[in-house]
């Protein structure tokens, strides 16, 4: 599962990144270092854009989207939050995200995500969930595979009302390895940079093709380090969250 995660970049950051070509600037999101469901987040995808016309190439985009997926037939908006990640096992065939993954794939940014082990507190003996901060070496991007959708708020009348229509997107996730693995059974995925192209490309719905080009972050070369329960609620947010916490014996030796 991948329920915490960290967004740092700058929009003209990414547009550089991900060659994007279509940014609205006046549509800005804060760095977090505490994202969580049914935040805003960036997203990079690729549609052809409906004033164009049926045919027209398709324009990458650096887009603020929901996070928490709801499917264009939900009948309100608050499954998304059940809906923050999709199987790699199953995704091409589960109703609530087969669609999104032949017609609407995105690219989600992160400096690295957060897992939880359940530990044993040793001053008081019970069990606790300590978080991790895992990341990739230095200074590196996570280009995490995700799905977006449509919904119709069937409240707003008009559908040329900006707020008849909420876009949402969902992260993949499959079995960790490496650092992930030692903290927790489940992690995102992420894509490499050759695989951009043909992952964002809404002409490619070929599910066996698309499962091909999803790998696990960074080649599961990621690094985990454990952080501040602070993590743990979710008003808590700033670059402190990602210190690494030090033991307490650890710290009487400096």
């Amino acid at each position: 599962m991948c329920g915490r995660y960290v967004s740092t970049r700058s929009p003209q950051d990414l547009v550089r990144l991900f060659h994007v070509t279509g940014w609205r600037a006046e549509e800005r999101l804060a760095p977090s270092w505490n994202v969580a469901p049914t935040d805003d987040v960036w997203a990079v995808l690729e549609r052809s854009p409906r004033d164009r016309g049926e045919g027209a190439t398709a324009e990458r985009e650096l887009r603020p989207l929901r996070w928490g997926l709801v499917p264009s037939w939900a009948k309100d908006r608050a499954i998304g939050a059940r809906m923050i990640n999709a199987r790699v096992e199953t995704v091409h065939a589960k109703p609530a995200f087969r669609r999104a993954f032949l017609r609407h794939r995105c690219l989600l940014p992160a400096d690295g995500f957060y897992e939880w082990e359940a530990v044993k507190d040793p001053a008081t003996g019970r069990s606790r969930k300590q978080p991790y901060f895992i990341h990739p070496e230095g200074e590196g991007l996570l280009a995490l595979a995700g799905l977006y959708a449509y919904w119709r708020d069937p409240a707003v009348k008009q559908d040329d009302d900006p707020a008849a229509w909420l876009m949402t997107c969902t992260i993949i996730t499959t079995e960790a390895t490496d650092a992930a693995g030692r903290v927790h059974p489940r992690m995102p995925l992420a894509l490499t940079e050759a695989h951009y192209d043909a992952w964002l490309d809404p002409g490619h719905q070929d599910p066996d093709r698309l499962r091909t080009l999803l790998t696990r972050p960074a080649d599961g070369h990621l690094h985990a380090r454990p952080v501040s329960m602070a993590v743990n609620d979710v008003r808590n947010n700033g670059p402190q969250l990602l210190d690494e916490l030090v033991a307490p014996d650890e710290a009487d030796r400096h």
